[in-house]
């Protein structure tokens, strides 16, 4: 059952005066998120602070004055849309998409928007995939039997997460309620390649500083982008690629433009970490292998190799197999008098699981908070990447580590973590509890069932939030809704709010909405400032040949209201 509303309806919603007073406390709440370890003990948010080197930011809006509703910034206003037609097109501001209301799991009583309490209110992103281009150990060459296996804006990225993070700053509330955002959280794919640069570019990214997103030799490009190779996009030079034959422009200096320093603002609420394949494995699938990792250091690149040969490897990867590497590191001996040189970098190598922790834990990158962003000292010593934290009061929050530490892009959870959750869903039997994966339901193998099973079991679960597919969808299960969002590396490029209600009737609203990045949908030819190439990478990322362009989901995969029974 469902039926959609109209969006000017949202635009028209004053909050009555139990809302404001009840926003206000959900972001008093919110905001001092901590962690909560195994233990049960909370282990204090640190006080907000950046890096020397972020300029200063205006702050965040008042807890104790939420906005009204508002669609603004979100995708109910307006979504980029393709102008004019023919093969290259350019983006500009096109028709929201409106909420739907689905009732799955429990019907809607009409008046319940007068009675509703916000509960929580909080922003999710994923997949973002910050990617050294000139790294190594990387895959381009498959695109040669599969389009859509190489982007050509992987080299915007950064661009691209700054500018979300900008979007993620200017919204005055949540878009259902107007409560103020009160953290973000981050479901994994963070990374591309899992290494120590990319790791480094994220976490600054989201907590504020300067990003030079550059490896090997600073004083030239060294990736697939330059290579004559007609199989990649060349945008300063004029062989006829694969994709001009599809109408991509030239862009003089663009190559320079996206490996020179930018600076983030951070985000300017605490946010949350979850570890996805692509940050804990080579390639997201491949276990962590000594040769590999010889490679990712060093001065020997494979830029292309015939299709067969790239389409086996994919099919490899896709049926889940090899993941000790063999097969790989045969494939690439046996080409390795066709490798490229290229300038060794320390900074490309990958990262161990309490690495990973470890780094989150720099002061560098604390931002506005929590210490660790999650993870804990516990966390690195017993390299586990799960835990679990406050999210505001009544509402806890769990995030998972789904990898497969043996290797496999697809989703893993291990007895000890299953036996784990069901502690933690026990311990905070009298809250709502909302969960957090990288991987979502159908994606897992070993454990999947029982994690299911488990989180249908507890009758406090509302919400099970991932990411890992790029794509959004919305499934109902039995007491809880799984919320999959879509990347912002592919196109559409977004990520979500997300703002949990009591309705005052025994029931229980998500309401989940898309957002864009910051960047405009249509910057001007040649505009090679920070925010000019953020929207060069959506234009790039609606054009790229072989892309999927189902990764927006149905109308209830967007924008929507989700019910559900209170149980507890």
């Amino acid at each position: 059952m469902s039926r959609t509303s109209r969006s000017s309806r949202l635009a028209r919603h004053v909050l009555d005066r139990r809302t404001l007073l009840a926003a206000g406390a959900v972001g008093v709440a919110g905001a001092a998120g901590v962690a909560l370890g195994t233990g049960g003990t909370d282990a204090g948010a640190a006080a907000p602070t950046a890096p020397a080197s972020v300029p200063p930011t205006r702050p965040a809006p008042s807890p104790s004055r939420p906005a009204v509703p508002s669609p603004a910034g979100t995708t109910v206003e307006s979504v980029a849309a393709p102008r004019g037609t023919g093969g290259y097109r350019r983006l500009g501001e096109g028709r929201g998409w409106e909420r739907v209301v689905r009732e799955d799991l429990v019907a809607a009583d009409r008046t319940r928007e007068d009675r509703r309490t916000p509960l929580a209110c909080f922003a999710h992103l994923t997949d973002t995939h910050v990617t050294d281009v000139q790294h190594p150990l990387r895959f381009e060459y498959q695109r040669a039997g599969r389009p859509g296996a190489w982007r050509p804006q992987e080299a915007l990225t950064v661009h691209g997460l700054i500018s979300l993070v900008e979007r993620i700053n200017s919204l005055a509330g949540g878009p259902a309620t107007g409560a103020p955002l009160a953290f973000a959280m981050t479901t994994g794919d963070n990374t591309d390649n899992n290494c120590r640069a990319e790791a480094e570019w994220f976490l600054t990214a989201m907590s504020g500083g300067r990003i030079t997103p550059d490896t090997g030799d600073p004083t030239r490009y060294e990736g697939v982008q330059d290579s004559g190779l007609p199989l990649y996009w060349h945008p300063e030079d004029p062989v006829r690629d694969l994709d001009k034959r599809h109408g991509f422009p030239r862009v003089e200096g663009l190559l320079d433009a996206a490996r020179r320093q930018v600076v983030s603002p951070g985000l300017r609420i605490p946010w949350y970490s979850t570890v996805g394949n692509h940050d804990d494995l080579y390639g997201g699938h491949f276990a962590s292998i000594a040769e590999l990792t010889e490679l990712a250091v060093g001065d020997r690149k494979l830029y292309e190799l015939p299709a067969a040969e790239g389409l086996a490897l994919h099919r490899t990867v896709r049926r889940g197999q090899d993941v000790r590497g063999e097969g790989l590191r045969e494939m690439l001996r046996a080409h390795a008098r066709g490798m490229r040189t290229v300038t060794p970098d320390p900074s490309r190598a990958p990262l161990t699981t309490r690495q990973y922790a470890e780094l989150h834990l720099d002061p560098a990158h604390t931002g506005p908070g929590p210490v660790g962003h999650g993870y804990t000292r516990e966390c690195v010593a017993e390299g586990r990447l799960y835990y679990s934290f406050r999210v505001a009061d009544g509402v806890t929050g769990i995030s998972l580590d789904t990898t497969d530490p043996e290797g496999d892009y697809r989703g893993h959870v291990s007895a000890a973590q299953l036996r784990w959750l069901d502690r933690e869903l026990t311990r905070h039997g009298d809250d709502l509890i909302i969960v957090f994966s990288h991987h979502y339901s159908d994606s897992m193998t070993t454990g999947g069932t029982e994690l299911l099973a488990l989180l249908e079991r507890h009758g406090n679960v509302v919400a099970w939030i991932n990411g890992h597919s790029h794509r959004n969808r919305i499934t109902p299960h039995d007491g809880f809704w799984e919320v999959t969002t879509a990347s912002h590396v592919d196109h559409p490029q977004l990520a979500r709010t997300v703002e949990l209600t009591d309705n005052g009737d025994g029931t229980l609203s998500l309401f989940v909405t898309c957002v864009e990045s910051a960047a405009p949908y249509a910057a001007d030819e040649g505009d090679l400032s920070r925010t000019g190439l953020a929207s060069l990478y959506r234009e790039l990322a609606f054009n790229a040949p072989g892309r999927n362009t189902t990764l927006a989901g149905e109308p209830g995969d967007r924008n929507a209201e989700l019910l559900l029974p209170r149980r507890r």
